[in-house]
């Protein structure tokens, strides 16, 4: 099994079509598609090929209904705040980020992340696909001594250690891979990262 993860696109169509050509079974779009307030609709045309092979959750750059309205024109799957059993693998998603200093609509406090993420600590072996990086590591680093990500992402991975975690957010840190415990961490960023199962 083959997934295409890729994140923060931010209205550049080409670099989406280029993320979606890698050859994959299916493809998750882990948030900011556009930069607010821009509409999705421009992106359906790269994607629209893709049906519910896509899933996409929102980053802090959409709104959760916007991207369920998103999916339901276009076929696509809703991956925020889900989880999909496929191959004995669970996959689990959360978009939106940890509070910016740039009021965007898709922004969660620590404590609803914390909140959310807990839905998913049974889940065995564990897929996490989360549109914030986790707090302190190579994956939120935007400069030296600089981090962005989410102290809930970070906690919920220290306890309960999924096989992979992949997120976005963070620019700066694209294409960086970690590891934290036992979990494969990446911040797949626009360019992307083929996962083999």
């Amino acid at each position: 099994m083959r997934v295409q993860i890729f994140a923060d696109i931010h209205g550049d169509i080409a670099s989406l079509r280029r993320a979606v050509s890698v050859d994959a079974d299916f493809y998750i779009a882990a948030g900011d598609l556009v930069t607010w307030p821009a509409p999705l609709e421009p992106c359906a045309g790269a994607l629209a090929h893709l049906g519910d092979r896509l899933w996409v959750m929102p980053g802090n750059n959409e709104k959760a209904d916007q991207v369920r309205e998103f999916c339901d024109r276009n076929g696509f799957r809703n991956f925020h705040e889900t989880s999909v059993e496929i191959g004995g693998h669970h996959f689990v998603g959360l978009g939106y980020s940890n509070p910016t200093p740039f009021d965007t609509p898709g922004e969660y406090t620590e404590e609803e992340l914390a909140e959310r993420l807990a839905r998913f600590a049974d889940l065995r072996p564990q897929i996490l696909v989360c549109h914030a990086p986790p707090k302190d590591t190579e994956l939120d680093q935007a400069a030296p001594g600089l981090h962005f990500g989410s102290t809930a992402v970070r906690d919920y991975i220290d306890r309960h250690q999924p096989a992979y975690c992949f997120c976005g957010h963070v620019h700066e840190a694209e294409g960086r891979v970690v590891r934290l415990g036992a979990t494969l961490a990446a911040n797949v960023g626009k360019r992307g990262y083929r996962l083999e199962l």
